[in-house]
């Protein structure tokens, strides 16, 4: 692949010799103008007025006034479950051949995200721009002739005679274009492999022929992976196999829980780079090799954003956004100010509350950082557990179990070098934890897809510790909070999980 590796060290040289254009705003009210030109005679564009829109010099504030925003399950009920059904030109033009599942926030085991052919090409363009941002890195001819391992979905999609479905990653890769496919592992009879098991060790035993330079993936599946590739071939660390990995490519999850694991399986350092993919589209990649920088949004890659100011005047206390909350383009953003994301792209999703939120680290750059959820949330691994899962889990094992469990709370802990659940269950009858357990654990896991996957690897164990109902009720009252508007917290994290560790502390040995 020399010839290859000088071809891509050679665009990149030219890249970084064409002068950027830096007006976003410009940028971004192009792919507004572009989305609501192609969707017009759409359902959705008919029902909202795009061809009048379309016709405006700027219509950002128009499009914002006609169109309301949207969560996933008011845009599915809406208007998604057409397309589903096999419906054409519901909220983008054509049929919707493939749907990418994520994990759902109700009590259905996976959310639907259109997947279109526009979108598909907007992810590629991303990855190309990802790879031509490496010229701040100055990496030699060499390194670009390694291999790029990705360590995703099966390509080996679902079909029910009117859509494909399956991972992101998934659809992605089967469809990348073949002068792509010819520099990537591990190639297609491995990516279609539905179990993750046999694909892990499939990448294990071919491990020693590939040289990789750049790999992908999520951080908890890397570093199992680079355990196992150690263990097999009993050597030190990674770099005794592929010696000239220097990248690793890593979202979903933040990478600061796993960099120390991952950089003790390794001889020297990797340079780390985020990458902010969702189901709805490539929404940001980290372009400088700074670890502490944030990822620049793709501003004109078939999205547009809108940001909301994540506060209680824009929100209830469940996350949900409130009508008529105020909606910021990018222009108006401000620094180390937390906002809740809106995205429309190109594959129908139109004001859509994504759940994320985040920062801006740098405005000229547009950077940011992802800071959280809008609600309650929980994934340590991938497991992306919500609170809405937590919820039925629990009503159908107190169902299951005939008993009443009125509070519960659950948190994070590392466990073997990995993660664990730490949950705490209010019930006033006495019962067995390892019960509740087993029971819990086991309706997560039909609810929540990416939970039934990580309790097979990084997820090792989950843990119950039974409590009397007024445990809850008296931390509450430490803390001032009890009323009808107080509720207690079921993911607790960062202070609240500090106090309520020590609230228990004592509780229990002044009941001792």
């Amino acid at each position: 692949m020399p010839i290859l590796g000088s071809i891509i060290k050679g665009a990149i040289g030219i890249r970084s010799r064409i002068p950027r254009r830096t007006n976003v705003y410009k940028q971004q009210y192009a792919q507004l103008r572009k989305l609501i030109t192609k969707a017009q005679f759409t359902d959705f564009g008919v029902a909202h007025n795009f061809s009048e829109l379309s016709l405006l010099e700027d219509p950002i504030k128009s499009f914002q006034n006609k169109v309301p925003v949207y969560d996933y399950q008011s845009i599915f009920d809406a208007w998604w479950h057409r397309a589903l059904k096999g419906e054409r030109d519901v909220c983008w033009p054509g049929k919707i051949k493939y749907f990418a599942l994520s994990s759902g926030t109700s009590e259905t085991s996976s959310k639907h995200i259109p997947v279109t052919r526009d979108m598909i090409k907007s992810i590629q363009r991303g990855t190309l721009k990802q790879i031509l941002a490496t010229r701040y890195f100055d990496f030699s001819r060499e390194q670009y002739e390694t291999e790029i391992l990705f360590v995703g979905g099966s390509t080996n999609l679902n079909y029910n005679g009117t859509y494909f479905s399956g991972d992101l990653s998934g659809i992605t890769t089967g469809t990348q274009p073949r002068w792509f496919q010819n520099f990537t592992l591990p190639g297609p009879s491995i990516r279609s492999l539905t179990n993750w098991e046999n694909k892990l060790q499939e990448i294990v035993e071919k491990a020693r022929q590939w040289n990789v330079g750049f790999i992908c993936g999520v951080p908890a599946w890397i570093q199992i992976l680079f355990e196992r590739i150690i263990a097999h071939y009993h050597v030190k660390t990674i770099h005794d196999i592929w010696p000239n990995l220097a990248v690793f490519v890593h979202g979903g999850v933040a990478i600061h829980p796993y960099k120390n694991s991952i950089d003790a399986l390794c001889s020297k350092p990797l340079i780390y780079l985020d990458t902010y993919m969702a189901s709805e589209g490539f929404l940001a990649y980290q372009e400088r090799p700074n670890e502490q920088q944030g990822m620049k949004l793709l501003t004109d890659n078939k999205i547009f954003f809108e940001f909301v100011p994540f506060t209680d005047e824009n929100f209830d206390q469940d996350g949900n956004v409130k009508p008529h909350s105020d909606t910021l383009t990018i222009k108006e953003v401000k620094l180390d100010t937390e906002y809740a994301i809106l995205i429309s792209n190109c594959a129908g999703a139109w004001r859509y509350l994504i759940g994320d939120t985040v920062k801006f680290t740098d405005l000229k750059r547009c950077e940011v950082i992802i800071t959280g959820r809008t609600k309650h949330f929980l994934s340590l691994c991938g497991e992306h557990l919500s609170v809405d899962n937590m919820n039925h889990a629990i009503k159908l094992t107190a169902l299951e179990l005939n008993v009443m469990i009125n509070e519960f709370c659950v948190h994070g802990v590392p466990h073997g070098g990995l993660f664990a659940h730490q949950w705490y269950v209010g019930t006033d009858k006495q019962i067995d934890e390892n019960q509740i357990k087993e029971t819990l654990d086991a309706h997560l896991k039909v609810l929540n897809d990416d939970y039934a996957v990580e309790r097979k690897h990084a997820l090792k164990e989950v843990f119950v510790k039974v409590l009397p109902n007024q445990t809850f009720i008296d931390f509450l009252a430490s803390k001032n909070k009890l009323g009808g508007q107080s509720k207690f917290p079921r993911v607790l994290k960062g202070k609240q999980l500090n106090d309520w560790l020590a609230f228990l502390k004592t509780y229990q040995s002044g009941n001792s």
